[in-house]
């Protein structure tokens, strides 16, 4: 495990938001939900968890500016450091009680990802990364999968909210990776989907129209795992086009091919 001063700082306020979000998702149909578009809901639970979130890190790193899910931007005195703050991904399994979201916060220093924390509280399983570090599943050196096959691989995706993004596009693409691939899930929430792919579990990942604090922290911790991930497109930081295509370096470049291809 990482036990630099940054990591501490994140890993502590990550598991002070845990502990909401553990007793709330117990309580779920008790929840006050309120809906802020077709498709995307944000409860108690999430507005909650980010305020523990900010507040903690606000405490430990004052000048630091923010990109929060719910709250926006907030500007630091400290220019060169921004926190990408997720206090809920997955908020849709959260509110249908499926046990599959995550806490996610990435640090970016003067354009680059450079730490992640990604915390899963239901299975208690935490993903941390530090620049030249290193990637972690608790105590577990992380390592992406070494299949080099498309055709023994389990791609993930994800799908834009309902009246967003290109869901043709989006089919075309699947329709695509499903005819060469082993396998392809959708499975709700950004941040764990690349946390599975820095341990292995699926071999590749791609989506559109993101935003940076869902996968920020994802980032970091696929290519400290021996990953590769840009945009979608082949950019080569996906920060600015908020896509992302990751895996190791033999799928990530044949998936890259694929949604090429589709585009072409």
């Amino acid at each position: 495990m990482i036990s630099s001063p940054l990591m501490t700082v994140m890993v502590d306020a990550v598991r002070k938001a845990s502990r909401g979000l553990r007793r709330d998702f117990g309580e779920v149909e008790n929840l006050q939900v309120s809906r802020k578009g077709p498709g995307d809901f944000v409860s108690a639970a999430d507005r909650k968890a980010e305020e523990v979130l900010r507040d903690a890190l606000m405490k430990a790193r004052p000048g630091y500016g923010m990109v929060l899910e719910e709250n926006g931007t907030i500007e630091g005195t400290d220019k060169s450091h921004t926190w990408h703050i997720d206090p809920l991904d997955g908020t849709a399994n959260f509110l249908h009680g499926i046990p599959h979201f995550a806490i996610s916060v990435g640090l970016e220093r003067e354009g680059q990802i450079v730490a992640g924390v990604i915390y899963d509280p239901v299975k208690d399983e935490l993903f941390v990364a530090e620049r030249g570090k290193g990637a972690y599943l608790n105590n577990r050196r992380l390592r992406v999968s070494g299949r080099n096959d498309m055709a023994d691989a389990v791609v993930a995706y994800g799908t834009p909210y309902l009246g967003r993004g290109n869901h043709p596009r989006l089919l075309r693409e699947v329709g695509a990776v499903m005819a060469v691939s082993g396998g392809t899930r959708r499975m709700g929430s950004a941040a764990l989907d690349l946390a599975y792919v820095a341990c292995g579990r699926l071999d590749a990942y791609w989506e559109r129209d993101l935003q940076t604090y869902d996968f920020a922290a994802g980032v970091i911790l696929v290519r400290e795992a021996g990953g590769f991930v840009t945009a979608a497109d082949g950019a080569a930081e996906p920060l600015a086009t908020r896509s992302v295509c990751a895996g190791n370096e033999t799928l990530q470049r044949e998936l890259l091919a694929i949604l090429k291809k589709v585009q072409a």
